[in-house]
């Protein structure tokens, strides 16, 4: 839902708007760099030597928008404008960022827009993100926002109130057909991805399975998830299918 900006927000606006343009966001970044090796012509999507390459990447805070918000946000026919790939072909960190405004004016100064647009807009936090801007955000799975928590978006050209659309992203991981005939998967299944690191070590549990023809093995976990187990400074990562444990108990 579009509304006019109401004198309060004309303020925000205000004090916002110079530090959207000057400031510099964040964007994805992966954990496990690539092979040098080349993909063979005959592998599936981000296939090297014959076998899945995993990738694991720590998704920052962003946002994704429709393209009536981008011209709302930014200003009559304005596009997003690629600023960086993304692992996922097809998909970029845009050149914008937008300010998100919670409750009681808190808010984040320079989120990232990822490409191409979409059919809603969505805004994706990490659970430290949601405590600042005072947004009790739940757990969701992208594109999974009915009856959640809205915000005010802030840009050099306008304001948008959105209604709903502010989650926390549930972790995930990206596949091919290939790669989920390989782990013995499909679409909406669950894994797990062991993290081992120094006196860090995590296992992920519930990462969904979000497998199509195109995708390449890639693993999404937020910053907060990837501080937790020092990602960076990981030894090992493993990918697993999740086995449901049968429950022992026994009613007496």
């Amino acid at each position: 839902m579009i509304t006019q900006a109401t004198p309060d927000r004309e303020r925000i606006e205000a004090l916002v708007r110079q530090a959207i343009r000057a400031a510099a966001g964040t964007v994805n970044r992966g954990s496990a760099p690539q092979s040098a090796a080349e993909a063979r012509p005959s592998d599936p999507p981000g296939w090297v030597n014959g076998k899945p390459n995993l990738r694991v990447s720590i998704s920052a805070r962003h946002c994704h928008l429709t393209d009536e918000h981008v011209e709302i946000l930014f200003g009559p026919g304005a596009k997003l404008v690629p600023e960086k790939d993304l692992y996922q072909d097809g998909f970029y960190a845009a050149q914008q960022t937008v300010m998100v405004v919670g409750p009681r004016r808190r808010m984040l100064p320079s989120v990232r827009v990822l490409g191409p647009t979409r059919p809603f807009s969505q805004v994706e936090l990490a659970f430290t993100d949601s405590i600042s801007l005072g947004i009790d955000a739940p757990v969701r799975h992208s594109g999974d926002i009915d009856g959640t928590p809205g915000c005010v978006l802030v840009g050099p050209a306008g304001t948008v109130q959105l209604t709903q659309g502010v989650i926390r992203a549930a972790r995930h991981v990206h596949m091919n057909f290939s790669d989920a005939e390989h782990y013995g998967v499909k679409n909406g299944d669950l894994m797990q991805l062991v993290v081992r690191s120094p006196q860090c070590s995590v296992t992920f549990d519930e990462l969904l399975v979000r497998a199509d023809k195109a995708a390449k093995l890639e693993v999404h976990i937020d910053t907060d998830e990837g501080n937790a187990c020092n990602l960076d400074a990981a030894t090992q990562i493993e990918l697993r299918k999740m086995v449901q444990e049968a429950c022992a108990c026994k009613n007496h």
